[in-house]
């Protein structure tokens, strides 16, 4: 994958069951209109992860359909609810094949052409440590599991299940808890870690790279301090090298992806994740997008950065129209998704919906278009579809104030640079904010240059010097500057100073 992509996540099965309303007929990835996949590669995608393909638990579903507060929130979501509309959890997994319902092995391979002659690659979820009950492994491979013992199940009902004659433990992390629908797999059983070799070398016959749900928990530490005695001896090896190393050694170029939490991230890539999740930053915007808050989520070592997953929303997380203001939900936008690193947008962010469906829910209500959300998306990633985003280099860029200018402080800046170069500045406060950003670049060859963005129809020249000794930058609150930075020459001088003039 290329160093810095845009990955486009798609509730599978909801987003199915809306394209086959719309177009009148059954859709499954086999057959899904080629005009949907033009759609999203001309938004800017580089990877589409289609979440939640795998074969789902009926074991699974019927402990949905009998979770009371479960179902009636989906009454409250859909109108015309129908306990059918619970089709069970993603992460519920009786089997790494594609579920029929969604077209089968043969319609993911289909999908996973459409995606390749529009240049994009195909993600699908793997999740480590756990399983659905009715999983050919319960009966079949009771070692791989985290066991208990009759008394455990008598005593705690919630954190326990019998399966095949075996008390085994429910899935959980160390803070919550235990899932009901799913049983905890052992981290630490050598058995376990050749099977899952052997599972994840098939699905990378099938896609291009994975997203690892809850990555964390397979940690020695974690797994450790999760589970205690009842997981055995502490393996030498850590579960993610093994495994990572085993999978690339026949698929090199295969992708890993970690959902990692709780400052795990550059651990886990130590452990060979190409990109980990920045909740980080997300956070940082939720509680109110404060400048320092930030600033001080941005300063790592680039490498770092770089092998970061940014995102305002997911199928985890609720939607960003309903979490940010518009303004907060635009800048939070620019922000993050100019940053180096992956960057992970959510089927339907365009648009501004703001139901989050569980994941148990197979149909999704209709929302109303947000236009200006929209419109916006549309300007953002047109612009971002610009080569310098995916492989060019990032920098910070200073920026300086001056003695009774305490407003700076608001201000954040950084660059790209490839064939082209780019010159961002946010202003994360609630007032207007200026300061000096100086590029760092020495070497720009026209005397002037043309600013512009084109997000918010902005174009101003001005010397290159400016950019190297300080540009004077003013922003009002929530607001930002996405430049394209365009050399005058003698050929395009009239035409700019006429756009200027407008």
């Amino acid at each position: 994958m290329i160093a810095h992509p845009f990955i486009y996540e798609i509730n599978t099965w909801p987003w199915l069951d809306e394209l086959s309303r719309r177009c009148g007929r059954a859709v499954e990835l086999g057959d899904v209109p080629g005009e949907v996949w033009d759609a999203i590669a001309a938004a800017g995608a580089d990877a589409v992860w289609l979440m939640g393909v795998w074969q789902r638990s009926p074991a699974g579903v019927a402990i949905a359909r009998a979770d009371e507060p479960l179902v009636q929130h989906c009454r409250d979501i859909l109108p015309d609810f129908t306990i059918d509309d619970i089709v069970g959890s993603p992460y519920c997994i009786r089997g790494y094949e594609v579920d029929p319902l969604l077209g089968g092995p043969d319609g993911l391979a289909s999908a996973r052409q459409a995606l390749a002659d529009r240049g994009m690659r195909l993600i699908l979820d793997f999740v480590p440590n756990h399983v659905a009950p009715d999983h050919s492994w319960t009966t079949a491979h009771p070692e791989f599991f985290v066991g208990g013992t009759a008394d455990d199940l008598r005593e705690e009902p919630a954190s326990f299940i019998e399966v095949g004659g075996e008390v085994l433990a429910n899935g959980r992390d160390p803070y919550f808890p235990a899932w009901p629908d799913v049983v905890q797999l052992n981290a630490f059983s050598t058995e376990l870690r050749a099977a899952v070799i052997t599972t994840l070398t098939r699905i990378a016959e099938q896609c291009d790279g994975v997203r690892c749900d809850m990555a964390m928990l397979m940690m020695n530490d974690v797994f450790g301090r999760t589970w205690g005695e009842r997981a055995g001896d502490v393996p030498a090896q850590e579960y993610w090298p093994l495994v990572i190393g085993a999978v690339r050694s026949i698929h090199p170029d295969f992708t890993f992806i970690a959902e990692a939490y709780w400052d795990r991230e550059a651990a886990l890539q130590e452990q060979g994740f190409d990109y980990c999740y920045d909740k980080g930053l997300y956070d940082r915007f939720v509680e109110g997008g404060d400048a320092a808050a930030v600033r001080r989520q941005l300063d790592a070592e680039p490498d770092h950065l770089s092998r970061l997953v940014r995102f305002l929303e997911n199928h985890d997380e609720p939607r960003a129209a309903s979490v940010f203001s518009l303004a907060g939900h635009k800048i939070a936008a620019v922000t993050s998704f100019t940053q180096p690193g992956a960057r992970l947008l959510y089927d339907g962010q365009f648009e501004g919906r703001r139901v989050h469906l569980p994941v148990q829910l197979g149909r999704s209500p209709v929302e109303e278009v947000d236009n200006e959300l929209l419109d916006f998306y549309g300007r953002l990633t047109n612009i971002m579809r610009d080569n310098t985003f995916r492989t060019g280099s990032w920098a910070t860029a200073e920026i300086t104030g001056w003695a009774d200018n305490s407003t700076t402080a608001d201000l954040l800046a950084w660059t790209w640079r490839g064939d082209t170069r780019w010159v961002v500045v946010v202003n994360l406060g609630d007032q207007v904010a200026s300061g000096l950003v100086r590029t760092g670049w020495d070497d720009l060859a026209a005397a002037e240059v043309d600013l512009v963005d084109d997000t918010r129809d902005l174009r101003y020249r001005r010397g290159t010097a400016d950019l190297t000794d300080g540009l004077f930058v003013e922003l009002g609150p929530r607001l930002w500057h996405l430049f394209r930075v365009e050399p005058v020459t003698a050929e395009n001088t009239s035409d700019d100073a006429e756009r200027e003039a407008i």
